[in-house]
């Protein structure tokens, strides 16, 4: 057995039962790199970990993380996602699985302004879960739609996990934007579909609402989206149209939010404190597992773990299309189990060059590598937005969440297999929108 597998097994298998034992993955990943550094090199073999991990703590780009973070507590704790939820819900609730399709609409624009999936889920779960359930639509179709359309948030952007991809490889954020965002909007459209569908060939699982909203209602309604779409298009215009950086687009969204909580008279010394708090929470946890993989990546990379694993990648007889579907099935199965930040900081230093290699578009790999991270969102037994759905309703089984996903994930991988046949679907908007 040659050293650098010695070195990947025992890594990877030390990685894997620390995750079992309950160990947070920012802690098991820096202390196994620690404890692997000493056992081949002693206390001199600490310093690429130290460097590993202050090249992260200088990285700008970082600076977005908790600004983008801060713009999604922000919105949970306002009364702004409760307003644009009652103007989807107003909107489209008189068509037969108009709930849903609403729910699925809501938690894309919530993408739009959040960068992540906890917020996006949360909240769609916290105000559309009860309106559905009092027009009886099916349990499945409740916890389906809000898990998977919140997966969106690490895909629309502003993501958080595209903002990493893109400084781990090098490649434009408003490219990887703009891609991501078609991905996003396309798997939305497919979930939308796939309701409606079920709505027309099964009536009694979504019920249309009974009683009609006048347009005067529908218009008052509208209102309440302004605020929200002024920040959409605060954060994304800016960077489309390369006005700002992604770190200043994420200062303008989280000024523009700021000032939408205080035109509604919402925003007082304890929204701060909240806000401020959890922020600081979410931050410091993305923070430490970046340290911790950094570490990790360093020591594994110092043994010569990654070339080893490169080479045995590029030695395979494969098409180039079956070497991109074995990394993407990786990510896949890597999900169920891992935060999305650690898969994407423990795989990409190894699969990126093997796609550079192949020649494959390398915008096209980073909106591909984040769908497979959407789909670990929802993936039993350990994807976060089934437990953020537990957490929603306590009294569901586990069961009951675990089945209402997956026609969703076979949504996903369909799309996500078209994608990966035919990537003009994700590369037209980048290279008409960030040319160059």
């Amino acid at each position: 057995m040659s050293p650098e597998l010695l070195l990947t097994i025992g890594m990877f298998g030390s990685l894997i039962i620390s995750i079992m034992l309950g160990v947070s993955l920012a802690f098991a990943l820096g202390a196994i790199g620690t404890i692997t550094a000493l056992i081949m090199w002693g206390p001199a073999g600490l310093m690429p970990i130290v460097t590993g991990v202050f090249n992260y703590m200088w990285m700008l780009l970082l600076a977005a993380v908790p600004l983008f973070v801060f713009i999604g507590v922000a919105l949970s704790k306002s009364t702004i996602a409760t307003d644009m939820y009652e103007a989807f819900y107003l909107w489209s609730g008189r068509l037969r699985g108009g709930l849903a399709v609403g729910t699925c609409g809501f938690a894309a624009a919530l993408s739009a302004m959040t960068g992540n999936c906890s917020a996006s889920t949360v909240t769609t779960g916290l105000v559309a879960i009860p309106p559905m359930r009092k027009r009886k639509y099916d349990e499945g179709i409740i916890f389906g739609s809000i898990g998977s359309a919140g997966t969106m948030g690490i895909l629309i952007p502003p993501s958080i996990t595209l903002i990493v991809i893109g400084m781990m490889t090098g490649q434009s954020i408003g490219k990887l934007f703009a891609g991501g965002l078609v991905a996003g909007t396309l798997i939305v459209a497919a979930f939308i579909l796939y309701i409606l569908a079920r709505a027309y060939l099964q009536p009694g699982l979504c019920p249309a609402m009974e009683e009609t909203a006048t347009l005067a209602e529908k218009a008052r309604a509208l209102k309440s989206v302004t605020l929200p779409i002024l920040i959409i298009l605060s954060i994304l215009g800016s960077l489309f149209f390369g006005i700002a950086t992604p770190t200043e687009a994420s200062s303008v969204g989280a000024v523009a939010v700021l000032i939408c909580v205080i035109i509604r008279g919402e925003c007082n010394l304890q929204f701060i404190k909240e806000v401020s708090y959890q922020t600081a929470s979410i931050t410091g946890m993305i923070l430490w597992i970046m340290f911790g993989a950094a570490g990790f990546v360093s020591i594994y990379s110092g043994g010569g773990g990654i070339y080893f694993v490169q080479s045995t990648l590029m030695g395979l007889d494969v098409s180039p299309l079956a070497m991109i579907i074995t990394l993407q099935l990786t990510v896949l199965v890597l999900g169920m189990f891992l935060d999305p930040m650690g898969i994407i900081l423990l795989c990409l230093p190894i699969f990126y060059p093997v796609v550079q290699n192949l020649g494959f578009d390398p915008i096209w790999y980073g909106v591909i590598f984040n769908i497979a991270l959407c789909i670990g969102y929802i993936t039993p037994p350990f994807g976060y937005n089934l437990f953020y759905l537990k957490s929603l309703s306590p009294a569901t089984d586990m069961v009951t969440i675990f089945k209402s996903v997956v026609p969703f994930i076979t949504i996903m991988v369909m799309a996500l297999l078209l994608m990966m046949i035919f990537p003009s679907i994700i590369l037209w908007l980048p290279h008409i929108m960030v040319p160059g």
